[in-house]
């Protein structure tokens, strides 16, 4: 039971295409093609089930066999739909199941995988978000195979490249905003009194104090030479 990555063959080496098996799979690549069953139950003429009619005259070993084979069934597909159900839109396609015919004719489920896109986002928090989806369909069945776990390390590296990318993009833009501030002729920098702008009225006022001065010192002075001259 595993979960299979693929991706877009835009996708970098990191996330190129994949298919993960889990231990002792006998899917068609590890094994002979199985053949798929619908696994209707069949009912014979006098009512009774299909397994009930062989357990006439399956053995008792066989009968044990079919009975794990039955429980080996429902956990393959409760396993894989946990994977679909956390895929949130990225599973590329329903189960696939690899199938074992039992000893009452019938095909068990023993072995799946969910296929899931697992190529990059088009932004880096796309990526992102992308990569946590992953990480959760991939661990979603309560015993995660080995395959599982796999891809959710691979969801974790490509989160982990994608906050990178972010960080690097956020220090470039706090970079071009301070060179933007300095730069002459900038709106930033015209809203960015410099310091001889800010000394300028001070400057300015002590200029006029002076002046004041020198002007009241004039007149003073005249006064007092015309205050001498008529007196």
């Amino acid at each position: 039971m595993s979960i299979a990555g693929v991706s877009s063959s835009s996708a970098s080496l990191a996330y190129s295409s994949m298919r993960l098996h889990s231990p002792g799979c006998t899917c068609s690549l590890c094994s002979p093609q199985p053949v798929e069953s619908t696994r209707s139950v069949q009912v014979s003429a006098n009512g009774r089930s299909q397994e009930e009619a062989d357990s006439g005259r399956l053995s008792e070993e066989e009968l044990a066999q079919v009975r794990q084979l039955q429980a080996r069934d429902r956990a393959v597909r409760q396993h894989e739909q946990a994977h679909m159900s956390a895929a949130a839109g990225l599973a590329t396609s329903g189960p696939s199941y690899t199938y074992q015919r039992g000893p009452d004719g019938i095909n068990y489920a023993i072995g799946g995988e969910v296929s899931i896109d697992v190529s990059p986002g088009r932004t880096p928090e796309e990526t992102l978000e992308k990569a946590k989806t992953i990480e959760r369909a991939a661990l979603a069945p309560k015993d995660p195979s080995g395959a599982d776990r796999a891809v959710a390390a691979q969801a974790r590296n490509m989160a982990q490249e994608a906050q990178q990318e972010i960080a690097v993009q956020a220090a470039q833009g706090e970079q071009a905003d301070s060179a933007a501030a300095r730069t002459p002729g900038s709106a930033a920098a015209q809203d960015t009194p410099s310091p001889t702008q800010e000394r300028a009225p001070t400057a300015r006022s002590a200029q006029e104090r002076i002046a004041e001065r020198y002007t009241q010192d004039r007149y003073f002075s005249r006064d007092l030479a015309l205050i001498s001259t008529y007196a």
